[in-house]
C-alpha cells in the first residue's frame, strides 16, 4: 500500500515529519473525499471503501492532527478550521503523488480506462460530447468521461491541484493563469420564434429594444461583455427573464415573443427544426472565443496529451 512523506505540510496540526513518513496515501484521500462530498457514505463509495472503513480512516486522520478535522451537521460534514487549513497542501501533496506516479506512464488509448475530467457549461455539453463520445467509442472505447460545469472562478485551482483536466468554453480570465489553445470564433446572434411581423433579414436597433429578452448569466460571464457592448453602443434590453443557462430558452422562447442574444453556432443546435427566426444584432458584438485550457503541470502527460489532441481535433473548426 502506497506510503507518503509530504515534508511540506508538516507544520498543520503539529504533525511531524516522523510521521509523515508513515501516512499511508489513501488517508489524505479519504480527508480529500470527505472534504469534497461533505458524507462519509458518498466519500466511501467514491474510494470504493465501506462506510466502517472510511470511519476508521477517518479516526486515524483525527488522532493525526489532535483535531475533529470534520463536524457533523444538518448540511454534512463540515470542514474544522484546521481542515480548512489542510485543504489546500493535502490536495498539492496528492497532485504531486498522482503525477509522480503517473509520470511516464504509458498510455494506450486502445486498453485506458482512464478518466478525464472536462468542464464546460450546458450547452458546451450538448455541442461538444456528442461528437466526442463517437470519437472516443472509436478509438478509446473504455476510456471514461467526467463533464461538469465549475465556475469559471475554480477551474484553475482544480486544474492545479488535480481535479480536472480541462475547461472547454469562452473563458478569457483563464488565459493568464492555463495553457490553451483555440478552437474556433463564433458570432453573436439574436434569435425569437417565428411569427408574422418579424423582419426577413436585420433587425433594427429600434425593433431590438422594444422586444423582451432573456439574458442568459453563463458561467463563462460571457452575458457581462454583452450587456457592456450594447450598452457602449447605446441600446438598452429590457430583461424579462434571467436564467443560468442556454438549455432552457427554446422552450421559453416558443411559448413568449422574447428574445435572446446567444453564439450563433448555439442558435443553429437549438434551430434545427426551423421554429425560430435567427438574426444578427443590431450592433456589431465582439466575437465569442471557444477554447480548451489545461494546466501546465500535467501538459506533458501522455494521456493528458492525447486527450487534449482529440478535442482540438474532433472540436476545431
Amino acid at each position: 500500500m502506497p506510503i507518503l512523506s509530504v515534508k511540506f505540510i508538516n507544520n498543520m496540526g503539529g504533525i511531524s515529519v516522523a510521521d509523515f513518513n508513515k501516512v499511508d496515501l489513501n488517508l489524505l484521500r479519504v480527508f480529500q473525499a470527505v472534504l469534497e462530498e461533505r458524507s462519509l457514505t458518498h466519500a466511501g463509495k467514491r474510494l470504493g471503501l465501506s462506510q466502517p472503513a472510511t470511519s476508521y480512516a477517518l479516526g486515524r486522520l483525527r488522532a493525526m492532527f489532535d483535531d475533529p478535522l470534520f463536524v457533523r451537521t444538518p448540511e454534512g460534514m463540515l470542514p474544522t478550521s484546521v481542515a480548512q487549513r489542510l485543504k489546500d497542501p493535502i490536495g498539492r501533496a496528492l497532485a504531486a503523488a498522482r503525477e509522480a506516479l503517473r509520470h511516464g506512464e504509458p498510455f494506450d488509448p486502445a486498453t485506458s480506462t482512464r478518466e478525464f475530467r472536462v468542464s464546460m457549461s450546458d450547452v458546451g455539453e450538448q455541442a461538444f460530447l456528442p461528437s466526442i463520445c463517437e470519437r472516443l467509442q472509436e478509438l478509446a472505447p473504455r476510456v471514461r468521461i467526467a463533464a461538469e460545469a465549475v465556475p469559471v472562478t475554480e477551474v484553475e485551482e482544480r486544474m492545479r491541484l488535480g481535479q480536472l483536466d480541462f475547461a472547454i468554453g469562452n473563458l478569457p480570465s483563464l488565459k493568464t493563469t492555463t495553457e490553451h489553445a483555440l478552437l474556433f470564433k463564433d458570432e453573436y446572434a439574436c434569435m425569437t420564434r417565428k411569427r408574422p411581423g418579424l423582419p426577413a433579414k436585420r433587425l433594427t436597433a429600434e425593433q431590438f429594444q422594444q422586444m423582451s429578452h432573456v439574458a442568459v448569466a453563463s458561467l463563462d460571464r460571457s452575458h457581462v461583455l454583452i450587456e457592456e457592448s450594447l450598452r457602449l453602443g447605446g441600446l438598452y434590453r429590457r430583461i424579462a427573464l434571467r436564467v443560468s443557462h442556454f438549455n432552457v430558452t427554446p422552450e421559453i422562447l416558443l411559448r413568449t415573443d422574447w428574445m435572446v442574444t446567444l453564439p450563433r453556432g448555439v442558435a443553429d443546435i437549438f434551430n434545427d427544426a426551423n421554429q425560430f427566426a435567427v438574426y444578427p444584432p443590431p450592433i456589431d458584438l465582439p466575437h465569442f472565443e471557444s477554447t480548451i485550457h489545461w494546466h501546465e503541470l500535467y501538459g506533458s502527460d501522455e494521456g493528458n496529451r492525447w486527450f487534449r489532441q482529440l478535442l482540438l481535433e474532433t472540436l476545431r473548426r
